[in-house]
């Protein structure tokens, strides 16, 4: 087959230093050659701003309190609430904490950004059509703008804490584990002097606030200045409203020893919610003495899972609790510390709004974070202690070091610098060695567990974070492989009470999984790891089918029909399986509502434990307990049933009364929305999807649903699979695509692909990228 020529575009750019070039493989992924690493990282900023300038200037404007000055004062509450967290400490410190060259590395990257808005502004044909529908404008940005926004960061126990507070001060620990199980367990620590029954969640809504993505409406569009407090909730999908958790993701290495080719494999699929364009962007850099490919976030330079022709590297979430709840006793603007008062921060920030005379507003800080709530009344006040504050926190910077390690050591010494998100990092090099170890910034609480919000008169303080060096590692196993899915991984001998991470984690279900199929059969390949990371079997379906075959033979029709249905399924929950239907609606619809009704008396009680813990669940129906009554398994065995048979009524609704025409994908469908489809029927088709689908949160392809339609909303944002050593083999998918423009043929081109559990070359050498390419980008300087 004759090879096409790629389409060759010449453009002159203002601020490059040398001749570069970005070529655009068939699929969409950018491979970036530059002659130097000022030119590189330039050059990467100018191809993120090509591909997602729209995405990456809502972030810089989300992330930086800039939102009303575009949209109005629906907007003013959330921009209020971003630049509360905004890390305000030394910037040389801060730009240190990264690598050595890391401002100059900032520079560059935000110097190609503006070049590329630069040029949209000389030819307005290269606009994203957001800003032509929203009449706004892209805007130049500095390097600080890179790393002080902390907002975008997975978040961790917060509200947690407040929800825990509320249940135990009208509950149980029991009743609370129905909301998140805690690993290794234990009571929490109840603070003296606090009580916990008069904290509600609704002091949590700024920092939710901070944290949320940019949704739109015509009703916040449109928001007049006097309410603009109001817009300050948000729903249960996370979009901003007028008022009144799923993260995950696997990865894996796997020694030599034991796989097919003798050489070391890693695999990673982070997840996260899924939208319109992707979070993540898939690059190739290539420059005198380091060549990279892998993906990042693409309004951060660099990347954070890929490898660098010598190493492989990926990360997951790992369970540190990075966060605590602070409750002041206050007066005015002072509060109780110690034996006498502190004097709150109080800094008068400007705020621009569409339409409207700048605002000014006061943001208040204590010494251990920004206040989030006063009741000025009752004197008290909350404000919310984070890493965030410290200097090297800005998520997935220290990726400018880690990616240029060549050696375990040299990784080891990257990760020292690692701050957000605290994650589980897997290795693998050409040396053939594998690791895993958890990095990030890990607070330690002497005399508590940070499972409750304490006062912060003093007596509950952070004694620093744990030292890198005291991490775990592993390092070449006898078993052969290292793996995480955000269960709890630490070693069995871990010192919890005195080198502390946090008590809540993922549970174990896809971790147990990835082991499973880890340790079983023959020596590994490539095709059996992409099988594992688009692998739908379910272990929480495999227990509770046992109970289910256990159950006496239906004498209802729709009983006996349901368990023959499930006596014979393989528990995966394939798209095309009425089993995997049927039990889904069960498990969803009909169990966990009503096992909660059971053990939960309290109605007003039960919203709190919403969504609920897959862990505690399973061990509520194996191990029933006086909370279903005098004879709990009978109680456990009636309610099985009266679920089952309400299960298999209500899919014969959704989907026909005959099973042969089921199937889990009829129901649970992959979409991408566009944070503007909303706005009106002509933005319809921003949106990509429906894709029927496989899987559940539980299953290693993490397809998290909302119950109420089962919508497959959260999910791997990009796949890799990375044969070390032959690094042309090595495999990705992005979804929806690569370019966040909707005229872009890869704006949507890899949502079948993903859907379908299939992936696309990740070229590397420079041979096979240039076979690949269909679209040259020859940039050259100006003058």
């Amino acid at each position: 087959m004759t090879q096409t020529a790629p389409r060759d575009e010449f453009l002159t750019v203002e601020g490059l230093r040398q001749p570069a070039s970005i070529s655009v493989d068939r699929w969409g992924v950018a491979h970036l050659r530059a002659e130097g690493e000022h030119d590189l990282f330039f050059t990467q900023g100018f191809n993120a701003a090509r591909d997602r300038l729209w995405q990456i200037d809502l972030w810089r404007k989300r992330g930086l309190g800039q939102l009303a000055a575009d949209f109005g004062p629906g907007y003013l509450a959330q921009d209020y609430a971003s630049r509360l967290f905004l890390y305000r400490g030394d910037m040389q410190a801060e730009f240190e904490s990264y690598a050595p060259d890391a401002r100059a590395i900032c520079e560059a990257f935000v110097a190609g950004i503006n070049a590329y808005v630069a040029l949209v502004e000389a030819d307005p044909r290269r606009m994203p059509p957001e800003f032509t529908a929203l009449g706004t404008h892209p805007a130049r940005w500095a390097a600080d703008d890179v790393v002080r926004i902390r907002s975008h960061c997975l978040t961790r126990n917060a509200l947690s804490e407040i929800l825990r507070a509320a249940v135990l001060s009208r509950a149980d620990l029991a009743t609370d584990l129905l909301r998140k199980n805690l690993e290794p367990m234990r009571q929490p620590v109840r603070p003296d002097g606090l009580d916990l029954s008069a904290l509600g969640t609704e002091c949590l809504e700024t920092f939710k606030l901070a944290t949320a993505a940019v949704t739109f409406s015509r009703a916040r569009l449109q928001a007049p200045l006097d309410e603009w407090r109001r817009w300050s909730r948000l729903d249960d999908q996370g979009a901003v409203i007028e008022g009144a958790e799923m993260e995950g993701s696997n990865n894996w290495a796997i020694h030599g020893s034991r796989t097919e080719s003798g050489r070391p494999i890693l695999a990673s699929d982070p997840h996260r919610a899924h939208a319109a364009p992707s979070l993540r962007y898939l690059v190739h850099l290539d420059s005198p003495g380091f060549n990279a490919v892998g993906a990042g976030e693409p309004a951060v330079p660099g990347i954070s899972i890929g490898h660098n022709g010598t190493a492989a590297f990926a990360l997951t979430i790992h369970g540190a609790d990075q966060e605590d709840v602070y409750v002041y006793e206050s007066t005015g603007d002072s509060y109780r510390y110690g034996n006498g008062s502190e004097a709150m921060q109080v800094i008068e920030e400007s705020f621009a709004v569409k339409g409207h005379a700048s605002q000014t507003l006061s943001l208040r800080f204590t010494r251990h974070g920004p206040v989030v709530a006063r009741d000025v009344t009752g004197g008290r006040a909350v404000a919310i202690r984070t890493v965030w504050s410290l200097p090297g926190a800005a998520p997935y910077l220290a990726s400018l070091s880690a990616m240029r390690s060549r050696s375990l050591d040299e990784f080891r010494a990257a990760l020292r610098r690692w701050g957000t998100p605290s994650v589980n990092m897997v290795y693998a090099d050409l040396a053939g060695t594998v690791a895993w170890s958890p990095a990030g910034y890990a607070p330690q609480r002497p005399n508590w567990d940070g499972l409750l919000p304490v006062p912060g008169d003093g007596r509950y303080e952070w004694s620093g974070v744990l030292d890198p060096a005291e991490h775990p590692w592993r390092v070449d196993p006898l078993q052969g492989f290292v793996h995480s899915a955000n269960e709890q991984n630490l070693p069995e001998d871990w010192p919890h009470e005195h080198k502390t991470y946090g008590y809540e984690w993922t549970e174990a279900s896809r971790a147990r999984r990835i082991r499973e199929a880890l340790t079983r059969g023959p020596l590994l390949t490539l095709e059996d790891c992409t099988a594992l990371q688009t692998d739908v079997t379910s272990l929480p379906a495999r227990r509770l089918c046992r109970l289910i075959e256990a159950l006496p033979r239906g004498t209802e029709p729709e009983l006996w029909a349901a368990q023959t249905l499930l006596e014979d399924w393989n528990h995966r929950l394939e798209a095309g399986s009425a089993a995997a239907a049927l039990f889904e609606v069960f498990l969803a619809k009909h169990l966990k509502p009503q096992l909660l009704a059971a053990l939960v008396r309290d109605a007003a009680l039960r919203p709190l434990l919403l969504p609920q813990d897959t862990e505690s669940l399973l061990r509520a129906v194996e191990q029933p307990d006086p909370r279903l009554g005098v004879d709990p398994a009978a109680a456990r065995d009636s309610l099985l049933a009266r679920c089952l048979v309400a299960a298999f009524r209500d899919c014969g609704e959704r989907m026909g009364l005959s099973p042969s025409e089921w199937s889990w994908g009829r129901l649970h469908h992959g979409h991408f929305s566009h944070a503007l489809s909303g706005l009106s029927p002509e933005n319809a088709h921003l949106d990509v999807g429906e894709f029927p689908i496989g899987g559940s949160a539980n299953t290693p392809m993490h397809t998290g649903y909302r119950p109420s339609d089962f919508r497959c909303n959260w999910g791997a944002s990009v796949r890799m699979v990375m044969d070390v050593g032959e690094w042309d083999n090595s495999l990705c998918i992005n979804a929806p695509g690569q370019s966040g423009d909707p005229g872009s043929p890869h704006y949507a081109d890899l949502a079948p692909h993903w859907a379908r559990g299939e992936y696309v070359p990740l070229l590397y050498s420079r041979a096979a990228v240039d076979a690949g390419v269909t679209h040259r980008i020859l940039l050259r300087p100006a003058g």
